[in-house]
């Protein structure tokens, strides 16, 4: 079975995890500055995962990324689907996503409930999000997942950087044997944030040149070629 898509039923949806489970947490991989850990949890197989990294980017800019439904399959692979099913504020909405697994495994699907709370004195930024039910009708062939915990935390740092912390439990449903799903838990957490590194570095990208465009200047890439191209002529 593909490896992302173990773990991509674990990252859509967001709660909190009991601090028992936090207090046991073993460090399953450190690689390219990303941190993951697991731990049992209380009365169930699957394991709950703890994943840690800093990011080059303002707690801000990192909320906005995970709220943002619509650039979702950008960054979190193998989404068949992802809709937004109702903004209720700037911090509060609600979404559907449905996740495609390869043959003979079922796809899951899910509705999610995210709130993003800001503390005005650390200006640390959480999101939570747990499944909900009732609002989009299961569909068959499709198993829905409706036990989810999780949560993130996002932490400013000194230098424009932030502690991005994700801590989650999921019962994926159906029949995908734990075992499995716990194998790959170490390694599909990695690409899904370093996923997330990219999207940032995109993004930045696109609003360096929105501003140039604002201000009609040209792109330094550009103009460094120009440059190039200016010394050659004799």
């Amino acid at each position: 079975m593909n490896r992302k898509l173990l773990f991509i039923l674990l990252m859509m949806t967001v709660q909190v995890i009991p601090v028992s489970a936090q207090e046991n947490w073993k460090l399953q991989k450190n690689k390219d500055g990303i941190q993951v850990y697991s731990a049992e949890f209380p009365d169930s197989k699957i394991r709950a995962v703890r994943v840690v990294a800093n990011y080059d980017a303002s707690p801000e800019k990192i909320a906005d990324i995970v709220m943002d439904i619509d650039i979702s399959m950008e960054w979190i692979s193998h989404l068949k689907s992802c809709y937004l099913i109702q903004r209720v504020s700037q911090n509060e909405l609600y979404y559907y996503a449905e996740v495609k697994l390869p043959w003979p495994v079922l796809n899951r699907d899910f509705v999610a409930h995210l709130t993003r709370v800001e503390n005005v004195q650390t200006g640390t930024i959480t999101i939570d999000g747990p499944a909900v039910a009732g609002l989009v009708p299961e569909k068959k062939g499709t198993v829905r997942i409706n036990n989810s915990l999780g949560k993130w935390i996002i932490t400013p740092l000194d230098s424009n950087q932030v502690k991005v912390e994700y801590v989650l439990h999921v019962d994926p449903a159906g029949s995908l044997p734990s075992w499995l799903v716990n194998m790959f838990s170490s390694e599909t957490p990695m690409q899904i944030f370093e996923n997330l590194r990219k999207e940032l570095k995109q993004n930045a990208q696109h609003s360096t040149t929105d501003m140039l465009k604002v201000y009609n200047l040209p792109h330094p890439i550009s103009l460094a070629s120009s440059n190039r191209i200016l010394t050659r002529v004799p």
